[in-house]
């Protein structure tokens, strides 16, 4: 079996209190975090990345069952932050989500951002990121990252829109 590398930045964010506030335009409105709503992150988890780049890396994403697991395991932490976790509703569901966690360090570590592709294009990415690091920043927390896939240039775009620098460069080994 082939072993395939792919090339990952970890990003990170100085929190000092002056990024821009997370905005969000209607007809989309914020879900917080609530225990009951772990399989529906899970689900928009999955919309978000199945047949994606991150499906590839992490073969869990492209699966439903996995991504509950992931879910499970995210809220299981022993830092995770409800503060940093939200679901974005429409009028015909839920179409993004981003779990935190708060790391070592202490630094917040942004999990997973996830947008269903019919929502892309619409600024909800940039909303969950900027939702997840004011919770970090509320919590007292002065430092955030996130790791992505090089590939993903419209993600690391993203990114580095809202602020973040490559503070790293990584390789993810993956069974082929």
């Amino acid at each position: 079996m082939a072993i395939t590398y792919y090339k990952r930045f970890r990003m990170e964010i100085d929190l000092d209190g002056s990024l821009t506030p997370p905005v969000l335009l209607p007809p989309f409105t914020w879900t917080q975090w609530e225990e009951s709503l772990v399989d529906q992150h899970a689900e928009v988890k999955y919309l978000s990345f199945r047949g994606e780049i991150d499906a590839c890396v992490f073969p869990c994403l492209g699966d439903r069952h996995g991504c509950q697991r992931l879910m499970r395991e995210i809220r299981r932490k022993p830092g995770f932050l409800s503060a940093a976790t939200w679901l974005i509703s429409s009028p015909d569901g839920f179409v993004g989500t981003v779990q935190g966690v708060m790391d070592r360090g202490p630094i917040g570590a942004i999990q997973n951002i996830g947008v269903v592709p019919e929502y892309r294009g619409k600024g909800l990415g940039q909303s969950l990121v900027r939702q997840a690091l004011e919770g970090f920043y509320q919590a007292g927390l002065r430092r955030a990252y996130l790791e992505v896939t090089a590939e993903n240039s419209a993600a690391v775009r993203l990114y580095r829109a809202v602020g973040f620098r490559r503070a790293k460069t990584l390789y993810k080994a993956v069974d082929g």
